[in-house]
């Protein structure tokens, strides 16, 4: 028994024919288009054999017509074949009858080279199940709206290229997809309605674009997604009232966006959230204290925000939490005493708010987190002398006093250190006055 690669084996007799003429055809031509490493056809006049295969490819036996198919193509990263300057798309890749998975990583780097389909083809029958150019500093152009046309493809990833131009609506009616990754191009305009018809939608990434308008509400109707990243754009409005839908949604990234207003009603349904990631935004509202039910929370990000008002109690009640940060917002009042609790926290920021009154944190507490907690520039706080820890650790350079007034420690210092000067002047008074009586 011989094996042509990893993910199937042929008999001796298979091994011997060779691939469909055509099919060989097509791939020669790909692999010249793209990699000048070696005279392909010279090296490898049965590229899927045993024994001949070559780097970058993976083919698959098929007993029907007794020959080898590509199923998998890879470009651009060792040990697979490296990429020409010239390297320009190679449309041929959608009439390889087998074809199930493309990855290009840093491939087109120099010369500037567009997403392109053969003309006067269907490809509805396509195979293609992954399509992944990632990297790709030189791909540029618009996405072809006839990518909608690969009735098979699941995952479709197009992230960080030059890739330009509107979000084309034909993409949303690809309902095979479990994965769009769009992200780190030059897109722009408003997310289309129609996103909300990749019902089986898992995976779903738009961060670093131009995208502008509202977060389109009918983004609820995907009861499937786990992730969803749309940070970094120009997005305004709030989190549509239909998120409350999405209990399967594990990331949510909105922050860098232009974001404002309540979105309270939004995060009761995210029960399964454990990372939410919404910093700088100008949101002007009061923390919701609805974010205290979301117990699965481990990382939430809400620092640069304008929020106000003072820092919900319910927020105690998150108890996986592993980061918080509130830091730059215009919050008040206390912290929590609960907060001494999270046992599981390990970075902690409330900095650059208007935070009052002592610091609940012990020794342990501290310990815990070393430099990882961040309370400086909070005037009001102030660490009382009882807790045993030291303020300046963490920003927060005042003792508490009695009637709960806060003493700068530099006042503190200094006014104890005058006392015994203030009580030798007050000595030397009475001595000479006492003299003077005498005499």
């Amino acid at each position: 028994m011989l094996c042509c690669s990893v993910s199937f084996c042929i008999s001796d007799e298979a091994a011997a024919i060779d691939m469909d003429p055509v099919e060989l055809e097509t791939l020669y031509g790909i692999m010249e288009s793209l990699s000048s490493d070696q005279d392909w056809r010279a090296a490898y006049p049965n590229p899927c054999q045993p024994g001949s295969r070559w780097p970058g490819i993976e083919c698959r036996f098929t007993a029907s017509d007794a020959r080898f198919h590509v199923t998998r193509m890879d470009f651009g990263a060792f040990p697979n074949p490296s990429c020409r300057s010239s390297a320009g798309f190679p449309s041929r890749i959608f009439l390889l009858p087998y074809l199930e998975s493309v990855f290009v990583y840093r491939c087109f780097t120099q010369s500037p080279t567009e997403i392109s389909f053969p003309a006067k083809r269907n490809f509805s029958g396509s195979p293609l199940q992954q399509l992944s150019l990632r990297s790709n500093s030189a791909l540029v152009g618009r996405i072809p709206p006839l990518v909608s046309s690969l009735k098979s493809l699941q995952i479709l990833t197009l992230s960080q290229n030059k890739v330009t131009g509107e979000v084309p609506a034909e993409i949303f009616a690809m309902r095979t997809l479990l994965h769009l990754d769009l992200s780190y191009n030059l897109l722009y305009g408003a997310i289309p309605a129609e996103v909300g018809n990749l019902v089986n939608l898992v995976g779903l990434d738009l961060s670093y674009n131009k995208l502008v308008g509202p977060i389109p509400s009918s983004l609820g109707n995907l009861r499937n997604l786990q992730k969803l990243d749309m940070s970094s754009n120009s997005l305004n409005g709030t989190i549509p009232a239909t998120f409350r839908r999405l209990n399967s949604l594990v990331f949510l990234a909105l922050s860098n966006n232009l974001m404002g207003g309540d979105f309270s009603t939004a995060i009761p349904g995210l029960q399964n959230l454990q990372y939410f990631l919404m910093d700088d935004n100008p949101i002007f509202a009061s923390l919701p204290a609805e974010i205290g039910q979301l117990k699965k929370l481990e990382e939430l990000r809400l620092s640069n925000s304008g929020y106000s008002g003072s820092i919900p109690a319910s927020f105690s009640e998150l108890t996986n939490l592993s980061t918080l940060s509130l830091q730059n917002n215009r919050l008040s009042g206390r912290i929590p005493g609960g907060f001494a609790n999270l046992s599981r926290i390990y970075h902690l920021n409330l900095s650059r708010n208007s935070l009052e009154g002592a610091v609940p944190f012990n020794a342990s507490f501290m310990k815990r987190l070393g430099r990882n907690l961040d309370l400086s520039e909070n005037p009001g706080l102030c660490v009382s002398p009882s807790a045993g820890i030291a303020g300046d650790d963490f920003g927060v350079d005042a003792v508490c006093g009695r009637g709960g007034i806060t003493v700068k420690k530099s006042e503190a210092t200094s006014s104890s250190s005058t006392r015994p000067i203030i009580l030798l002047v007050l000595l030397v008074v009475v001595y000479h006055v006492s003299f003077s009586m005498i005499y």
